[in-house]
């Protein structure tokens, strides 16, 4: 079977430069709202995936995403995010983006075509296969990420992606793999648009699902998540409050005494 770049095909939309903003700005939108029905459609390949990431985490594995450019700058955004709202360790959830923590600011030339410094970027946190590691590429082509893909394969560690082409070098070497197919971007080629965007929004589904599973949720409160700031010690003592039917000094005296929302609400009904 041929492969073809979908996310390298011509816009839909043409001579750009003589749309006004409102013509531009409403083609973006229109383009965007395609999005989640793209994810959708992918919704039987994310699931078995998570149930993967939920089975390993349990079991004391970690979650690795890889990725270049724009791919794995999302997966370090959707990483870092874990901690702070989940209340996880800073190395359960891991992104790894060619060219290393440079690369998060500034593209680093030719990083994402060696076919050897992924699996080295790998190697340097222990990987094992207690792991799993997912590809995130909108072209399926990354050279970094399959190449670092295959050597897992071969180390018996599970392996996922996300990319936004069907049937692409990527997607055949990954065990689980997950293919948003959102067609044309409106500026061709600008796989940060649309494919961007549906990356994102799987990687949300992925580490939510995985962690609501690992029981960091309570009902749909983030009872776990780490108090950095004003704003989420008020949302904090809120959900104390609520939950526990007191007042705010109480709720502010608990949370206090016991720096995290899920002990104090434990406290507080005296378990």
């Amino acid at each position: 079977m041929t492969f073809i770049k979908t996310t390298e095909q011509d816009s839909n939309y043409n001579n750009l430069e003589n749309m006004s903003i409102n013509e531009v700005i409403n083609a973006i939108n229109k383009e965007d709202q395609t999005v989640p029905l793209a994810v959708e459609k992918a919704l039987y390949q994310i699931e078995p995936l998570v149930a993967q990431v939920v089975h390993k985490l349990k079991s004391g594995g970690r979650l690795f995403y890889m990725g270049a450019g724009t791919s794995g700058r999302l997966g370090i955004l959707d990483a870092s995010e874990c901690p702070p709202t989940f209340g996880v360790p800073q190395n359960l959830v891991i992104g790894i983006i060619a060219g290393g923590d440079l690369a998060i600011r500034k593209a680093v030339e030719n990083a994402e075509d060696s076919t050897t410094q992924g699996w080295k970027d790998l190697e340097a946190y222990k990987i094992s296969d207690k792991d799993v590691v997912i590809g995130i590429a909108a072209s399926g082509t990354t050279p970094y990420v399959i190449s670092a893909l295959e050597k897992c394969n071969k180390q018996h560690i599970i392996t996922g992606c996300i990319t936004c082409n069907k049937n692409s070098p990527l997607s055949q070497t990954a065990q689980f793999p997950i293919e948003v197919i959102v067609g044309p971007e409106f500026l061709t080629g600008s796989s940060r648009m649309k494919a961007g965007t549906a990356q994102k929004l799987v990687l949300n589904m992925i580490t939510t699902t995985t962690m609501i599973q690992l029981g960091k949720v309570k009902g749909n409160k983030m009872v776990d998540m780490q108090l950095s700031n004003d704003k989420l010690v008020n949302r904090a003592i809120k959900m104390i409050m609520n939950e526990l039917n007191i007042s705010e000094s109480e709720a502010t005296a608990l949370l206090h005494k016991h720096k995290n929302v899920r002990n104090s609400i434990n406290h507080g009904r005296g378990e």
